[in-house]
């Protein structure tokens, strides 16, 4: 695989949807947006505001990591990939696979997802946020990882990862 494979990772609301596209278009890469691929038990579950267990995401990294390795050429993925074992995973369909993690204080977040939420722009309900924060497994420190502060303006953001993922500055 010559690729570059960048998934854009972090809890709900740290802007991975804005970010992944402003990277694929960057890098003249396919977006895979991670929400799109959920089955609809866990869309329900969700809006209904209950977190995703561990047997409610397996199935859904599985279709990622798919989606992922069908993309020779390479893709961002948006995932929010919130534990070292879905990493994993991923990283076990993309071997050269690279993360940017949006890092973001909680209230912010809560307050993004709150404002998308209210404007019904997104599924998922604030009340979810905290069950994220504590699901968080921090991967700051793993190979192949960049964390950025999500609160920086997107045009900063994606001249930092050409910086520290070179090979996708190449493209």
């Amino acid at each position: 695989m010559n690729g570059i494979w960048i998934v854009v990772m972090g809890v709900s609301g740290c802007g991975k949807s804005s970010l992944g596209a402003a990277l694929a278009t960057a890098f003249a890469l396919p977006l895979i947006e991670g929400d799109d691929h959920h089955p609809a038990s866990n869309v329900e579950k969700m809006r209904q505001g209950i977190p995703l267990t561990d047997a409610d995401r397996a199935g859904w990294l599985a279709t990622l990591g798919r989606a992922l390795a069908d993309k020779p050429q390479g893709a961002v993925l948006t995932c929010s990939a919130l534990k070292r074992a879905y990493r994993e995973q991923l990283r076990a369909a993309v071997p050269d696979l690279r993360f940017v993690f949006m890092a973001i204080e909680r209230d912010e977040a809560e307050r993004r997802v709150a404002a998308r939420a209210g404007a019904g722009e997104h599924m998922f309900p604030a009340s979810l946020v905290a069950n994220q924060f504590a699901t968080l497994e921090s991967p700051v420190g793993e190979a192949g990882v960049v964390a950025v502060d999500a609160t920086a303006p997107l045009p900063e953001l994606v001249a930092q990862i050409k910086r520290e993922i070179p090979e996708a500055a190449r493209r």
